[in-house]
Order: structure tokens, then C-alpha cells, then sequence
């Protein structure tokens, strides 16, 4: 057994995985302030004043402290649809309801804004922007969409990103030969395999996105390489709260070892033919794209 390995499989394991389970996440409705200089400005009033219990339920805060707290905070209000379309934000507001400086808020809305959640114009204010502004290619906004309504269609889309990248990824890696990568390969596979046996579903799923991170990063394709986090976020959304497989499986674990042989021989149809086949162990996908044939 390697080095990697064994320290993967010997590491203390947090009993939270940090991600919020389906139906979890708190919603915060708001209300139409009295008046007609407040029409559409959400109320905060009943909504949840504890930021650090949401931050650390979160993977997909990206921030640091309340910053990151309160950008998880209204991205989810927003994907969510508790703060719909057009909708303006008060950035007075927003600090005295969650407490935190004007700082605090500028910076948390230059986030939201940068992932088109959000728009600041000058006499105009922030406003929410709809659906079709939105960059859903972004690691928090999968999160937020795949544990809000939106989770059968996020889940779905995902599923087929996936089957357009990964077999691709793994027929372009089995021309690279790179042995580090592919050793690297063989000790996720390891790992999988150890805790499957134990039961670890949590060491299973973090092998698992090691797994086939690495496979886009053997592919040699940069581009590719972009649109590892997308693969990332989808193991981690698609199944629940603690384990990004489905379900850790013993067929799951023959088709990354089939997929790492492939690579190995250097023979890039099977290791294309072989991710298809791991794809097709995920529920989700199978709804969307017929399964491979066997030749």
C-alpha cells in the first residue's frame, strides 16, 4: 500500500461532512414593508440570526468568517427563490438584520455579483437578477440549487455534464502516461476499496472525488481542467449529505479499477467504455442517457 494511502485511510474522520442534506436548509420568507418607498424590500424579521450554524453545515462557502457566512447565507435565500427576481437588496438592512459591518455586506455582495446572483447600478441599487444571469457553472451555486427546489433538475443537468466530460477525460488520459497520476489513480481505488469494507462512506466519497479529479488532470487538457470543480460539486451533491457517490458499491469500485487497468494499457476505448459504465452506477444518469453496449 502507499504512502498516500495509508494516510488516507488512517485520518480522523469529522462525523460532519459539512454538507447540508435535502429539506435541511433553513428559508427565510420575506414580507412587503408598509409603504410605498418599500414595496418589494424584503424583510428580515423571524429569519435565523445564527450565521455560524449555516456556515459550518456548508461546504460551498468559498469565504471566511461572517463574510463567507453571509454570502452562504443570501446565495441560498436567493437560489431558493425567498429573495425572487428584481428584488432589491438594502445593504442597511442586510447589516442590521444579520449584524454584521457595511464591510462585511459591500464584500458579500461583490461575491453574489460576481456570480451574477446580483447587480449594483448606481440610482438603481442591488437588485436580484433572474435565473438566465445566473453562472450555474459555479461550485456554490450547484450547492444551492442541488439542496433547494431546484435539486431534481440540478442533479439531472449534472448527470449529463458528466457524461460528456468524463468519458472524454478518461480516453484522452489513457494516451498520457503519466505514472504519478495513474499510481495516484490506483491508491483512490485502494481506498475505496478498504472502506467499503469498513462501512466508511465518508472516506469513500473523498477517494472518489480524488479519484476523478485526478482523471481530468491526466487528460492533459486545460480546458478540461476548468471544469474539474463542476465534476467536484456533482459527487459531492449527488447523493447527500455525507457521501458524494449514490451509493458506495462493490460495482461502483470494479469500474474505477477497470477504468485505472485501462488507463494502465494504455488502451483509450475501454477507459472510455469503462467511465460509461461508472456513470451508469449513478441513478441520476441512467434517467438521461442510455446505457452503454457491451462489444
Amino acid at each position: 500500500m502507499s504512502t498516500l494511502a495509508h494516510t488516507m485511510m488512517t485520518a480522523s474522520r469529522p462525523a460532519d461532512s459539512g454538507l447540508a442534506g435535502p429539506g435541511e436548509l433553513d428559508r427565510y420568507p420575506y414580507a412587503e414593508a408598509p409603504g410605498a418607498d418599500r414595496v418589494g424590500v424584503p424583510s428580515w424579521e423571524g429569519a435565523d440570526t445564527d450565521l455560524g450554524r449555516m456556515g459550518r453545515r456548508s461546504a460551498g462557502s468559498r469565504g471566511r468568517g461572517l463574510h463567507g457566512q453571509l454570502v452562504q447565507q443570501l446565495g441560498q435565500m436567493i437560489v431558493s427563490g425567498d429573495l425572487g427576481a428584481d428584488r432589491p437588496l438594502v445593504p442597511e438592512e442586510i447589516g442590521q438584520r444579520f449584524e454584521v459591518s457595511r464591510t462585511v455586506v459591500r464584500e458579500s455582495l461583490r461575491v453574489l455579483e460576481a456570480k451574477g446572483l446580483v447587480s449594483a447600478r448606481p440610482n438603481v441599487g442591488t437588485r436580484v437578477r433572474p435565473v438566465s444571469d445566473w453562472n450555474l457553472l459555479d461550485p456554490d451555486i450547484i450547492e444551492w440549487r442541488a439542496f433547494g427546489p431546484q435539486r431534481d433538475d440540478q442533479r439531472r443537468e449534472l448527470g449529463e455534464l458528466r457524461w460528456m466530460i468524463e468519458p472524454l477525460a478518461a480516453r484522452l488520459a489513457a494516451g498520457h502516461g503519466r505514472e504519478d497520476l495513474q499510481q495516484r489513480l490506483g491508491d483512490m481505488v485502494e481506498i475505496m476499496g478498504h472502506a467499503l469494507t469498513q462501512g466508511d462512506s465518508l472516506t469513500f466519497s473523498r477517494a472518489d472525488a480524488e479519484f476523478h479529479a485526478l482523471l481530468i488532470q491526466l487528460a492533459g487538457n486545460r480546458m478540461l481542467e476548468h471544469l474539474s470543480g463542476i465534476v467536484s460539486a456533482a459527487l459531492q451533491v449527488s447523493g447527500g449529505p455525507v457521501t458524494g457517490c449514490d451509493r458506495p458499491t462493490e460495482a461502483a469500485l470494479v469500474h474505477h479499477s477497470r477504468t485505472v487497468d485501462a488507463l494502465a494499457a494504455g488502451d483509450a476505448p475501454a477507459a472510455e467504455a469503462a467511465m460509461r459504465q461508472l456513470l451508469t452506477v449513478h441513478p441520476e444518469v441512467e434517467r438521461v442517457v442510455p446505457a452503454p453496449r457491451e462489444h
